[in-house]
């Protein structure tokens, strides 16, 4: 991983590049941002150039040290995600011991901790005597998309690198280069945050079929024929798609976006472009009034779902209110 295949995030790598340009490295970073905003890989990219052994602001990826980290085997750089719910005292405790004896190759050991803001008040005592008193030369990365709810001391200690999220149309154009269909792409962009996630999201065959019978339930809400239901009832449930009931409504908030947009001749915006004879013929037999009420049902069944609601149940709710219950023109 280098800097220069990452994608974005430009304050952040003009930030950590000119540190090793100037050979001037913080004993700790906090990478703070939104969730796939590319932290880790970033993370990663800065480690590795701070190894390598040509000493630029960017990893050469040939050398032994840049062998061993891409390899994912390099002994001086640890890794700690939460367990279960949370960071706990022990993973730091192991840090620590870890991190005892002295580097082989001369350079600092590394730490990144992701999610960060996860560590139990046990944990974040414990690395915050790491931070003031490591036992050998150390560089810490914080990953997290609330460093505000660390420690105010663990805060003071850190240097701030800030992350923005990705755009959603320069991931769409990665994608598309990679070779995954459009359609989908779209979608995967809006419901995903991060390259990496929307690469994974896309792949899944279920996906698609989530993306179809969105469409489909979409129209026939809209009254064009069939019964909605019925379409629910064989193709979400039957089809064992019903595990991903959270998703659907999130799409289903697309699609009536997508109404919006077309009323107000953002053809650009569109998500569902491929569907847009019918966008643009049916977006005008509502108010976008109507239309946002839509959006805060899908909001609201989503919520209903955390809640331990029927899932069959909550999704014909659903059907049933964006079909009848909104107003239409006259």
């Amino acid at each position: 991983m280098s800097f220069k295949e990452l994608i974005r995030q430009d304050t952040a790598k003009k930030l950590l590049q000119n540190g090793l340009k100037r050979n001037r490295i913080s004993h700790a970073y906090i990478f703070n941002g939104p969730p796939g905003s590319g932290q880790m890989e970033m993370a990663l990219a800065f480690v590795q150039a701070l190894f390598c052994l040509e000493g630029t602001e960017d990893a050469c990826g040939k050398c032994l040290e840049c062998r061993k980290l891409l390899h994912g085997n390099h002994p001086d750089l640890h890794v700690i995600r939460p367990e279960g719910s949370a960071i706990k005292i022990d993973q730091i405790r192991d840090l620590q011991r870890m991190f005892s004896y002295r580097s082989e190759s001369g350079n600092p050991k590394a730490y990144i901790i992701d999610q960060a803001d996860k560590m139990n008040v046990q944990a974040a005592n414990s690395l915050l005597k790491f931070l003031e008193e490591p036992p050998s030369p150390a560089v810490a990365i914080l990953l997290t998309n609330n460093g505000r709810s660390l420690l105010p001391t663990i805060q003071s200690r850190g240097q701030w690198v800030p992350f923005v999220p990705l755009d959603p149309m320069h991931m769409l154009q990665r994608l598309s280069d990679e070779g995954i269909p459009d359609a989908i792409a779209r979608c995967a962009v809006h419901l995903a945050a991060g390259i990496d996630a929307c690469r994974d999201l896309a792949s899944q065959n279920w996906f698609a079929e989530i993306r179809n019978v969105v469409l489909q339930l979409g129209k026939e809400s809209a009254g064009r024929g069939g019964s909605p239901l019925i379409t629910a009832q064989q193709s979400v449930f039957k089809a064992g798609l019903g595990d991903h009931l959270e998703l659907i409504f999130d799409m289903f908030h697309l699609w009536f976006k997508d109404l919006i947009q077309a009323q107000a001749n953002k053809h650009d915006s569109i998500v569902f472009i491929d569907e847009w004879e019918f966008i643009s013929k049916t977006a005008g037999t509502r108010s976008a009034g109507a239309w946002v009420s839509c959006m805060a049902q899908a909001a609201e069944a989503k919520k209903k779902l955390r809640y331990n609601m029927n899932g069959q149940l909550c999704l014909e709710q659903f059907l049933i209110g964006v079909g009848q219950a909104v107003p239409v023109w006259n």
